[in-house]
């Protein structure tokens, strides 16, 4: 009896976990609240995590004006589209997380934010039949917002830039692109040398 039990529970876990990476997700990141020095989140790490659930169909990272260019440079560069409000940046991030409930191809939104001003349009979401993953992080991530989610993330060491890598990321790019370089000076130096020779023949 109990190995038909445990058959049975492996059976339904196996087309929970299927079920559960069959979700398009629509990700939407609180840029003021979560990407913050103190945090240092890689938005890569988040990406490999939401991959278990499903694809991510949109993603967008929520900037106010104050954004730095180089941030809005590294969010273009890690895949994610970046929208920078002159306003309140919860409520444009609230109105696009609303007007995602309407959205046949989403079935899942997920929010990385610590901010219960988001519950209403959570509500709506579930109220519509989604799917909400909520990704924040301590201290200050509301209770509420954990208590409504259909799953939590909590952000932890895991989730932070390693620094390191990046560096190695960035000379790794900068010596391929080094190497091009050579590489098409050298077939251009190739391609003279056969244009004289043609033009000393003639």
């Amino acid at each position: 009896m109990w190995k038909k039990l445990e058959n049975l529970t492996s059976k339904i876990y196996e087309k929970a976990v299927r079920r559960k990476g069959e979700h398009r997700i629509a990700l939407l990141i609180d840029g003021p609240n979560m990407l913050r020095k103190e945090f240092n989140i890689d938005l890569d790490k988040i990406r490999e995590v939401l991959n278990e659930f499903g694809d991510i169909v949109i993603g967008r990272v929520y900037l106010n004006q104050y954004a730095s260019d180089k941030l809005i440079e590294a969010v273009i560069n890690q895949g994610f589209e970046p929208k920078i409000s002159a306003g309140d940046v919860d409520v444009e991030m609230a109105v696009d997380a609303t007007e995602l409930v309407f959205n046949p191809n989403i079935d899942t939104i997920a929010y990385v934010t610590r901010d219960a001003d988001f519950l209403p349009a959570i509500r709506k979401a579930k109220e519509r039949g989604k799917k909400v993953i909520v990704i924040g992080a301590e201290p200050g991530f509301s209770t509420a917002l954990q208590n409504i989610a259909d799953y939590v993330i909590k952000i932890g060491e895991e989730f932070q830039l390693d620094k390191e890598k990046l560096e190695k990321k960035k000379k790794n790019k900068f010596l391929k692109v080094e190497e091009k370089h050579k590489d098409n000076n050298g077939k251009n130096e190739k391609e003279n040398e056969n244009n004289k020779e043609r033009t000393n023949t003639t």
